[in-house]
């Protein structure tokens, strides 16, 4: 099946029909990189969120994606979505990545219409994230926060959920070799978390 011609009707139906799963059949850095659940065994892991905005435009839907301000002390200038910690007032997944999404690029809950959660992403660094899928209205308006986000911008769907898109690519850290995919649109190199949840989501769309 291909999205080049997207419907949200559909989105939302294989929405429905996802089934989130644990740490065990779900998705994450140590799915490439098995000794990283050696390194967390007995870790505390920090709870996370991130949304996936889907732009409903049915001439052509994109997701929008934020590059991380430069001055951040960790992952800066990583394309990444809008997420983070899930506060103990959040709630729940969904609150907290919607108003990290609000506290980033000043995108407004109104416009956000959330559909499901994707299998937990356990992160090498001790986060495990819960990706929501959502759609966003196309007249959404956005305030970049600066202190957390240089821009944002959109990348089509199409693209995203094309699994031929997506490559394995790899770099020494602590003098170790880690795997990670990667997908790279136009002058944004996509990779680590945020390429590894988009391929577990074209994977869940059976679009291939």
């Amino acid at each position: 099946m291909s999205w080049a011609e997207f419907d949200a009707d559909r989105l939302r139906m294989l929405a429905a029909r996802m089934s989130p799963d644990g740490i065990a059949g779900g998705n994450g850095d140590h799915i490439l990189n098995p000794e990283f659940l050696v390194r967390l065994n007995g870790s505390p892991l920090r709870e996370a969120a991130v949304l996936i905005p889907v732009v409903d435009r049915p001439d052509g839907a994109g997701v929008i994606l934020t590059k991380r301000a430069q001055a951040l002390r960790k992952h800066s200038g990583q394309i990444s979505f809008p997420g983070g910690a899930i506060d103990p007032e959040d709630g729940s997944p969904e609150a907290a990545a919607i108003r990290e999404a609000y506290e980033e690029i000043g995108l407004q809950a109104e416009a956000i219409e959330t559909l499901a959660r994707l299998p937990t992403y356990l992160a090498g660094t001790g986060f495990l994230i819960t990706p929501v899928l959502a759609l966003v209205r196309p007249d959404y308006v956005l305030t970049i926060n600066p202190a957390e986000v240089d821009l944002a911008f959109e990348v089509p769907f199409s693209f995203l959920m094309d699994s031929t898109n997506y490559q394995s690519d790899s770099r020494v850290w602590n003098d170790k070799e880690h795997f990670f995919y990667t997908i790279t649109y136009q002058e944004y190199r996509i990779w680590g978390i945020t390429a590894g949840i988009l391929r577990v989501l074209s994977e869940r769309l059976h679009v291939d």
